[in-house]
């Protein structure tokens, strides 16, 4: 029921006309659970990917599935610390991440429900990892300084983090059963060869996997390379198939305000009405937004839940998307981000294979 009364308000929201000027009609919705709030931390990653898998579990029939997105953060910041520590400070440690991520950590170490683990203690009310991160940092740095190691720093990391967020559950009780992690994430089915990531830069072949450059991919992970219309078209075959995906991109523009529940990229950008009407936006190509990403116009900001599509009262497309800054925006959290916007400030998607384009698949998956 909460599910239920939860897409209900959604779906009000997104035929309201909150906004001053700009009113939309939803074409597409996927069912998802309810907004959070990442609060003071950097952890947009683990919020999207596991809305994401929350959604896919919907797909699948499961019911009001809440997964613990501070257990994967918490198991991250071990696997960063023992990154950190082998390429002797040589390396990224800090609070981002990317979707793959979550995805390795399902299924290495498994997954838990919100209610066994929520990262909260002392009846704090919001996350934030601010001190932990600084404390975290701080230790690694100060070990690094010594010419050998023994075992001990890494219990001595861990105790930190038990600490900030509590100890990690080696086993739990749930709806009336006995599960541990793994068992937990093996009993809803969830397999981590189902989900790849997708981007587009020409400085790599298309279709072809390769390794993103960008600072939150510590862990090298690979990225399956198409042309951005088709990048668009996997978005838009996804979502009329009943999938959703986890959104990785740019939110530093002018034209996005998570305020405002708006994206936009607009022909010109100092428009006083910017996030009051529809107007003229950028023609966006595969140059241009090579020319941005290279020149770091671009960069790998935020990761969040694309959920939907819709069109403003011109006709013009917009994608639905759910943050994870509290209900924060008119549309309580969600907002709108313009087509042009998503085929310029896209830095990668992560989809279900299943709700690829036979056409693009063929094209992939006949990579070694």
């Amino acid at each position: 029921m909460k599910r239920f009364a939860a897409l209900l308000l959604f779906i009000a929201i997104l035929n309201s006309n909150i906004t001053a000027q700009y009113t939309f009609e939803a074409e597409k919705t996927i069912h998802c659970t309810e907004i959070k709030n990442q609060a003071r931390t950097g952890t947009c990653w683990s919020f999207a990917t596991a809305s994401f898998i929350e959604s896919e579990l919907i797909k699948a029939g499961h019911k009001d599935v809440d997964l613990s997105e501070m257990y994967v953060v918490r198991n991250i910041y071990e696997d960063k610390a023992k990154n950190y520590v082998l390429r002797q400070g040589k390396a990224n440690f800090s609070q981002g991440s990317l979707s793959h991520d979550l995805i390795r950590i399902m299924a290495k170490n498994g997954v838990v429900p919100e209610s066994v683990y929520s990262g909260l203690l002392d009846q704090e009310k919001s996350h934030n990892h601010g001190e932990m991160e600084a404390g975290l940092k701080g230790f690694l740095d100060g070990i690094l300084k010594r010419k050998s190691l023994s075992k001990k720093w890494f219990v001595a990391f861990n105790s930190i983090l038990d600490t900030y967020l509590g100890q990690e559950p080696k086993s739990f009780e749930y709806k009336g059963s006995s599960y541990t992690p793994k068992s937990f994430a093996s009993s809803l089915g969830l397999d981590a060869d189902d989900y790849i990531s997708i981007s587009s830069f020409t400085h790599h072949p298309f279709y072809e996997k390769f390794i993103l450059e960008i600072p939150d991919n510590y862990s090298n992970g690979s990225f399956y390379n198409v042309p951005i219309d088709e990048l668009v078209s996997i978005i838009d075959f996804a979502l009329a198939n009943g999938y959703s995906l986890a959104w990785d991109g740019d939110v530093s523009e002018k034209g996005f305000s998570a305020k405002q529940g708006i994206a936009v990229l607009p022909e010109d950008p100092t428009r006083e009405d910017l996030f009051e009407a529809p107007g003229k936006e950028k023609e966006v190509s595969q140059q241009s937004r090579q020319d941005a990403f290279e020149s770091y116009a671009t960069t790998d900001d935020h990761l969040m839940h694309l959920v939907g599509s819709a069109k403003d009262q011109k006709g013009n497309k917009y994608y639905i998307i759910k943050n994870s800054w509290g209900e924060l925006s008119p549309f309580k959290g969600y907002l709108y981000m313009s087509e042009a916007y998503v085929k310029m400030k896209t830095v990668a998607v992560m989809v279900n294979k299943s709700a690829l384009p036979k056409k693009t698949s063929s094209k992939l998956f006949t990579i070694n």
